[in-house]
């Protein structure tokens, strides 16, 4: 079976979505992102995994406690089992179970999802032994070179629902058009929704001052 493992930091998260969600609000948000991650893995029958450095509980996933970096983190567990593994990060809450099935069903080593900028949204490693993550920075190419090094043949997915994760506040407004999951719901409830002005899609806060 699948490894779906998900890096997860629960204190602070989100630092960029301060000026429209507290500290607290970043925290829940944070964690109902991670529940539509869980819900798209297990409905791609994944067996899934919080690597978390703190022991959390959320249902539909098992929780292995790391105290530990994201390199660190991942590449020990990629030690430690030989199933394989789906790297899926917990911020992108518009991933699908046809997108992760995508994923898991290539022909190649490896499969990759790059986030923009350079990042890397989630990676399937068919053999775990033979691969380790370089996650920060241009991870992206840093992840490609890795597999050039070790041999590994690589399938790059063009998935919008994978490669879209959440940082800024720009962001939710793709929450908004693509989503119906938990993460929607939060935002919805302490009032942030989304707006048209000067023909341009935005998000705004109902009895809220938001900081610049």
């Amino acid at each position: 079976m699948v490894h779906a493992v998900i890096p997860f930091r629960p204190t602070n998260p989100k630092t960029r979505l301060s000026c429209i969600l507290s500290q607290e609000e970043r925290e829940k948000f944070a964690l109902k992102m991670l529940s539509d991650v869980i819900t798209t893995t297990g409905s791609a029958c994944c067996r899934t995994v919080i690597l978390c450095t703190e022991d959390i509980s959320v249902e539909g996933a098992e929780t292995v406690v790391k105290p530990l970096g994201l390199n660190e983190a991942l590449n020990e567990y990629l030690a430690e089992t030989d199933d394989p593994v789906l790297i899926i990060m917990s911020d992108i809450p518009l991933a699908t179970k046809e997108s992760v099935v995508d994923m898991v069903k290539t022909g190649s080593d490896i499969a990759i999802v790059p986030g923009r900028g350079g990042g890397t949204n989630a990676i399937f490693v068919r053999d775990p032994k033979k691969f380790h993550v370089d996650f920060y920075g241009a991870s992206f190419l840093d992840h490609l070179n890795i597999c050039h090094d070790a041999g590994l043949s690589v399938d790059i997915v063009d998935s919008f629902r994978l490669s879209t994760d959440i940082d800024e506040k720009e962001d939710l407004v793709e929450i908004f058009l693509h989503s119906k999951g938990e993460s929607r719901h939060f935002l919805e409830n302490i009032g942030v929704k989304m707006s048209v002005e000067k023909g341009r899609v935005g998000v705004h806060r109902h009895a809220h001052e938001e900081t610049p």
